[in-house]
């Protein structure tokens, strides 16, 4: 597969799966490292049908995407895929039970709004970006999981997990920004910008910041 900023995801992978699993779902995480505010999990679903299509013109990795283009290619992605959703967790339930746990909280949350769609969800294999699988222990041994480095830069059903869940949670820590400008979540959307970190001294946390992260700072991350 083609690597670097020019990499284009495909239906390689996904299509090798469909031979033995009805479905594939694909997860992908954002604001994993935030100081503030919830982690989305972004879970698409292909099916044989959509195997045979095409992949949406520009469909990447979120971070290879430029912002201004992002919410239009979530608009894409999203009625490309058979199915979409996004699971939350958050920052009170990540101080409460740590990240990796909070991961898996959220993706088993859009597992069930995909169950809930009518998705079988148990004929269906997971491929999850990363090489930790975060959802086996909170959504239960009967689910398949595949983690796959790099799965949201080569796999275009993780590619368009991640803009949709990137561009929800963009979303979400804009529209916090109006009632808290001091932490500049329109710009840093939570992260740990210079400008957020110097607010956080000034003004304290927030009602949505990680409040075990805040001060300290991210922890090292798988």
């Amino acid at each position: 597969m083609s690597t670097g900023s020019r990499a284009v995801p495909r239906l390689t992978l996904e299509r090798k799966l469909l031979r033995e699993y009805e479905l594939v779902i694909s997860c992908d995480e954002v604001g994993r490292g935030a100081l503030a505010g919830p982690v989305a999990v972004g879970a698409t679903v292909v099916d044989a049908a959509l195997s045979r299509r095409r992949v949406p013109e520009g469909l990447r990795d979120s971070k290879l995407v430029p912002e201004a283009r992002r919410a239009e290619l979530a608009r894409r992605a999203a009625g490309w895929v058979a199915d979409s959703a996004i699971g939350w967790a958050s920052s009170a339930e990540i101080d409460e039970i740590g990240i990796l746990p909070a991961l898996g909280l959220a993706a088993r949350r859009a597992l069930d709004d995909l169950s809930a769609h009518g998705v079988d969800v148990s004929a269906a294999i997971v491929i999850l970006d990363g090489n930790h699988d975060y959802i086996s222990r909170a959504a239960g041994p009967q689910l398949t999981v595949r983690p796959v480095i790099k799965a949201d830069r080569d796999c275009a059903g993780a590619a368009a997990a991640s803009v949709i869940a990137k561009v929800a949670r963009d979303d979400l820590m804009v529209g916090l920004h109006g009632d808290l400008p001091a932490y500049q979540w329109v710009r840093n959307k939570g992260y740990a910008s210079p400008e957020h970190r110097a607010a956080i001294l000034e003004h304290g946390v927030s009602d949505h910041h990680r409040v075990s992260w805040a001060f300290a700072g991210a922890p090292t991350l798988f």
